[in-house]
C-alpha cells in the first residue's frame, strides 16, 4: 500500500485556494480577490491565472444552471472540485491526475475537505463574509485563513511506525488526500454508540442535569464514549463539527495517544480507534508557506489569531475538565481563557465546556451571554457541574464500559460494510483493521462503484420527481469479488463480499440477510 506523490510547484500536485466573487473586479485590484492560496510560494500571475480560470467556469456554467454552478470540471491532466462556502465565497481544489493507482480518488470525497475546512473555520470564527464585512481590506480574513487551512492540511501527519508513510521533519511535510482506500466511510458524518434501554435513562438523566445545572437558558450538551457520540442536543450541523474536533482533539485517545490526523483524513493505525481512513496520494507542502505570506497583501501580523486545530494543546487539569492555551490567558492573570465556538443553528458564541472520565467525554456549552464576569462566571459553572452531575457520571460510564464491545463490535464476519443514514448524519461501517484485509482491486471496485452512486445522487439533486428513487449497482470486481450499493428513502448501504466462487444470487441473499439482521429490512426487496 505505497503512497503516490506530486510535488507542489506550478501545475502539478495540488492547488487549493479560496476567493471572493465579490473583490478585485477592478483592473489592477485582482490580488484582492485572493483570501488563500496553496501553494503559497507560486507567483501572484499564476495565482490569478488559476483563479481567474475558476471564475470563468463559474460564470459560464450559472448561464446553464443559475441555482447550482459547477461542481467539477474533468480536465484532461487535472480534476477542478468547487464548492460554494458561502454566497460568493468559493473553495477550489485543483488536483493533477495520475497513472498510479494509489492517486485514484472521489470527487465528492475531495468535495468534503473543502466542506469540512469552511464548516470548522465556520465553528471558531464565524461566517467569511462577516469578517470581511467588519475589516473590508481583507486583512483579518486572510491573517484567520492561512493559518487555519495549513494547520489542517498538516494536521495529516503520520507518527506511528505503523503508517505507510510517516512524517519525517527533516525531510519536508506532506498532505494527504483521501484515495480509494478510504471508499468505506463516510465524511461529514457521526458514529454512535447503541446503547441499551437502561443506560440510555441515565444518560438523559445525566445530559439534563448538565444542562439545567449550568444555570443558562439555552445551553447545549455533547456526549463522548470513546470515539462516539452517545447524546446530542445540538442541531445536525453543529453536532457534526463538534464532533469531528472532538474526536480529533478531546477525546481520551487524542489526548494519550499524540496523533495528529484530522477527521476523514485520517489514518487507522491505533487499534482503539473506531472510524480511522486508509492510505491517501501525496503532496508536498511547503514549509516557508507563512513566512512567503506575510509579505503578501493586505498581510497584517498584528491580527491576535487562535489556531484551534494545533495539536497536542489540549490536556486534563486536576478537576477533570479540559484546558488549553490557544484561546489565550484571562488579562491580568495565567488563567487560560476558555474556549468559545460559534453555532450554525443560532449564531451565538458560547463557552467550550471540556469534561473527561476515563472513556467519557463531555461538552457543555454555556452562551457567552449569560456569563456576566467572564472567567470567573465559567468557572462557578464547572464546579456547579461537578457538585451535580458528578455521580451521574461514574454511573454513565460504568453502564455504557460495560456494554462496549471494544473495537470490532460492530464488525459483521464475512462483510466489509458502509452504511450511510443522510437524514441523521450517520454512519456505520466495518472496522478499519478488517477492511486493511480487502484486497486491492476490491476497493478499487468500490470506490469506482460510489463514483457512480454519487453521480447518479448529483443528477437527481435538483429534481424532485427523482430525489425518492431507489437505486442498486452491482459490479463484479478483477479479483470475483461481489460489490454492491444499494440506496433508498434517504439510506446508503455499500457491502464488499470476497467470496470469489459465489454467485450473484448468493450476494443478494447475503445482502438481504445483512439488511434484515442489521438495518430492519430497510435495504431488502419485499
Amino acid at each position: 500500500m505505497g503512497m503516490a506523490s506530486a510535488n507542489s510547484g506550478g501545475s502539478e500536485g495540488m492547488e487549493l485556494c479560496i476567493f471572493d466573487l465579490r473583490r478585485g473586479q477592478q483592473e489592477g485590484q485582482e490580488l484582492d480577490k485572493i483570501l488563500f492560496f496553496f501553494p503559497a510560494d507560486l507567483p501572484f500571475s499564476t495565482q490569478l491565472s488559476v483563479i481567474g480560470l475558476s471564475e470563468g467556469l463559474i460564470t459560464f456554467t450559472r448561464i446553464f444552471s443559475p441555482e447550482a454552478a459547477c461542481e467539477v470540471i474533468e480536465a484532461e491532466r487535472h480534476s477542478h472540485v468547487f464548492y460554494e462556502a458561502e454566497p460568493d465565497i468559493w473553495m477550489v481544489m485543483v488536483v493533477e491526475k495520475s497513472k498510479e493507482a494509489e492517486a485514484i480518488w472521489r470527487v465528492e470525497a475531495l468535495r468534503e475537505v473543502l466542506k469540512e475546512i469552511h464548516s470548522l473555520f465556520m465553528m471558531f470564527y464565524g461566517p467569511v463574509r462577516e469578517m470581511l464585512e467588519k475589516d473590508p481590506s481583507g486583512g483579518q480574513i486572510r491573517a484567520h485563513l492561512y493559518p487555519f487551512v495549513m494547520d489542517y492540511l498538516s494536521a495529516c501527519q503520520k507518527r506511528s511506525p505503523l503508517d505507510y508513510c510517516c512524517w519525517d521533519f527533516l525531510v519536508g511535510k506532506k498532505i494527504q488526500l483521501p484515495s480509494f482506500r478510504d471508499c468505506l466511510k463516510e465524511c461529514g458524518t457521526v458514529q454512535m454508540l447503541t446503547v441499551g434501554r437502561e443506560a440510555a435513562i441515565e444518560v438523559q438523566s445525566l445530559v439534563r442535569v448538565l444542562e439545567s445545572g449550568a444555570g443558562a437558558t439555552h445551553c447545549y450538551s455533547l456526549i463522548l464514549f470513546q470515539d462516539l457520540l452517545v447524546s446530542t442536543t445540538l442541531s445536525p450541523d453543529d453536532t457534526i463539527n463538534l464532533f469531528a474536533y472532538a474526536v480529533q482533539r478531546l477525546s481520551p485517545r487524542a489526548l494519550s495517544s499524540g496523533v495528529s490526523s484530522w477527521s476523514y483524513l485520517r489514518r487507522g493505525s491505533t487499534p482503539s480507534h473506531v472510524v480511522v481512513g486508509p492510505t491517501f496520494a501525496t503532496v508536498s507542502v511547503s514549509d516557508q508557506f507563512h513566512q512567503l505570506h506575510a509579505t503578501s497583501p493586505s498581510q497584517d501580523n498584528s491580527y491576535h489569531v487562535k489556531r484551534p486545530l494545533q495539536h497536542n494543546r489540549w490536556s486534563k487539569g486536576k478537576d477533570g475538565f479540559l484546558v488549553t492555551d490557544i484561546w489565550g490567558t484571562e488579562t491580568g492573570s495565567l488563567i487560560p481563557s476558555t474556549p468559545t465556538i460559534w453555532l450554525q443553528q443560532t449564531g451565538e458564541r458560547m463557552y467550550l465546556c471540556a469534561y473527561q472520565y476515563k472513556s467519557l467525554t463531555l461538552i457543555l456549552l454555556v452562551p457567552l451571554s449569560s456569563i456576566l464576569n467572564g472567567e470567573q462566571g465559567v468557572s462557578l459553572v464547572k464546579q456547579q457541574v461537578l457538585e451535580n452531575a458528578s455521580l451521574k457520571i461514574l454511573k454513565v460510564e460504568e453502564k455504557l464500559s460495560k456494554g462496549w464491545g471494544g473495537e470490532n463490535a460492530y464488525h459483521v464476519s464475512g462483510y466489509r460494510y458502509l452504511l450511510i443514514d443522510d437524514d441523521r448524519n450517520v454512519s456505520r461501517a466495518s472496522p478499519p483493521a478488517k477492511v486493511t484485509t480487502l484486497a486491492k482491486e476490491s476497493l478499487l471496485a468500490m470506490s469506482k462503484l460510489r463514483e457512480e452512486v454519487d453521480l447518479e445522487k448529483s443528477r437527481s439533486k435538483w429534481d424532485n420527481a427523482d430525489r425518492d428513487k431507489d437505486l442498486e449497482i452491482c459490479i463484479r470486481a478483477k479479483n470475483n469479488a461481489w460489490v454492491i450499493a444499494r440506496t433508498t428513502r434517504g439510506k446508503e448501504l455499500y457491502m464488499v463480499l470476497e467470496r470469489a466462487n459465489e454467485t450473484l444470487l448468493y450476494a443478494s441473499d447475503a445482502f438481504e440477510r445483512f439488511s434484515d439482521r442489521y438495518c430492519g429490512g430497510a435495504f431488502s426487496l419485499d
